[in-house]
């Protein structure tokens, strides 16, 4: 049986918020560790621009475990999306400089 499902644009727009969620929080942590622990070498880029390039990262690679996977909340996607963040936050900060 097929039970047609209709959602609003309220209830999109609240699955959407959801959905990047993980991203962001994780990309606002990652930069705020790295404010921390690395001091003045992470502070190459303003803090809001840091955080908005790890975002993209991170949401690219829940959306690609949302295409690979076929739905979201799999632990290999949220693996991907830890691995995306510290290495866009590692480039940003230039960390192969050491």
């Amino acid at each position: 049986m097929h039970i047609p499902f209709f959602m609003g644009p309220l209830d999109l727009f609240i699955l959407l918020l959801n959905f990047a969620a993980p991203a962001l929080f994780v990309a606002a942590l990652s930069v705020l560790a790295c404010r921390i622990f690395m001091g003045k070498q992470a502070a190459r880029l303003v803090w809001w621009a840091q955080v908005a390039i790890d975002f993209i990262a991170s949401l690219a690679a829940l959306l690609a475990g949302l295409w690979f996977f076929g739905h979201d909340g799999k632990m290999a996607t949220y693996a991907a999306l830890v691995l995306a963040c510290g290495s866009s936050q590692w480039l940003l900060v230039r960390g192969w400089r050491g």
